[in-house]
């Protein structure tokens, strides 16, 4: 995957970090838990950029 398409799951909505010590990242889209980032899983199993990706809502200023 070339920088230029690869996703950034930290900014991603379903990207969660896990209590697992063994699989420690996980995505809520495609339900999985994971040592290294999901959309890098997501990309070596199918061969295609995660379709899943939604970027997070930003944080509102008080």
């Amino acid at each position: 995957m070339t920088e230029s398409k690869r996703i950034n799951c930290n900014a991603c909505k379903y990207y969660y970090v896990t209590w697992d010590p063994n699989f420690p990242k996980g995505c809520k889209a495609h339900g999985f838990k994971t040592r290294h980032l999901p959309s890098l899983e997501v990309f070596r199993a199918s061969g295609q950029p995660c379709y899943a990706f939604e970027p997070k809502q930003g944080r509102r200023s008080t």
